[in-house]
């Protein structure tokens, strides 16, 4: 829902009712914000900025004791949210083909805490978890960095994370708290974050390896010369795996090229 801004001085009111009936007080004892200096506009970290694609390791990450127990699906949090203090509540969606696996090593995560099946569907499954005070996170150190999430998704490896900052020295701050907390991270690609960009993409190793298999045998051709699940067994993946590959590759192909 969005709220209207304005600079007018009638916005001190509110449905006809004035600023001392809000309050209870004489209008004499209401601080407009404007008396206290010139009110200041919206900062922009719009311009420019850096786009970094992360592979983030720990023990102790969030789901990371799962992920490790369970390496032939992959995960992808939808949602958080904090109900009460120190009660964070999230939704991931697991995609792969056996459940089975995954489920045992969720009740069994220590970062977790009360795993609840939400919903099933014939590729993937829902499930709502608590977080525990033992899982090590980042999101909140990128919002202070002033980051922004774009993607985050499990790998064999970890977590494969995207995030967005407003420059280099923001990104070289993230990493040094990594390093500070032994969270491992390595450097997919970093690209550019600018509308004056030329649409260059960086695509990861695995990306384009997959995407040139998948065009050398026809996968793209109507009909298909190859399927996903012949592409898992060329490379030696999961088909999951190929799915959320082939998504992620296409769409950084079609966020840098499409107008």
């Amino acid at each position: 829902m969005s709220t209207d801004i304005t600079d007018s001085e009638d916005a001190t009111e509110t449905e006809g009712v004035s600023n001392a009936e809000v309050t209870g007080g004489d209008t004499e004892d209401v601080i407009d914000p404007a008396s206290e200096g010139e009110r200041q506009g919206i900062r922009s970290q719009a311009e420019g900025g850096i786009v970094a694609q992360l592979r983030l390791d720990h023990a102790a990450l969030f789901l990371r004791p799962t992920l490790r127990n369970a390496p032939d699906v992959t995960v992808k949090p939808e949602y958080w949210t904090t109900i009460e203090p120190g009660r964070t509540v999230v939704f991931v969606t697991v995609y792969g083909r056996e459940f089975d696996p995954f489920e045992t090593a969720l009740a069994a995560d220590p970062t977790v805490a009360d795993p609840v099946l939400v919903d099933r569907y014939p590729d993937s499954r829902v499930y709502r978890v608590t977080r525990t005070d033992r899982a090590v996170t980042v999101t909140a150190e990128t919002a202070a960095l002033g980051g922004r999430l774009l993607d985050l998704s499990s790998s064999r490896d970890g977590w494969l994370v995207q995030l967005r900052f407003p420059d280099r020295e923001r990104l070289v701050a993230f990493n040094d708290y990594c390093r500070e907390h032994d969270i491992s991270v390595t450097v997919d690609h970093l690209r550019v974050s600018d509308d004056e960009s030329d649409g260059v993409v960086a695509l990861t190793d695995k990306q384009q390896a997959l995407l040139t298999v998948a065009h050398e045998e026809g996968y793209f051709d109507v009909p298909r010369g190859i399927s996903q699940d012949e592409l898992a067994e060329r490379l030696d993946v999961s088909k999951s795996a190929v799915s959320q590959r082939l998504r992620r590759a296409i769409g950084e192909l079609c966020a840098a090229t499409l107008p």
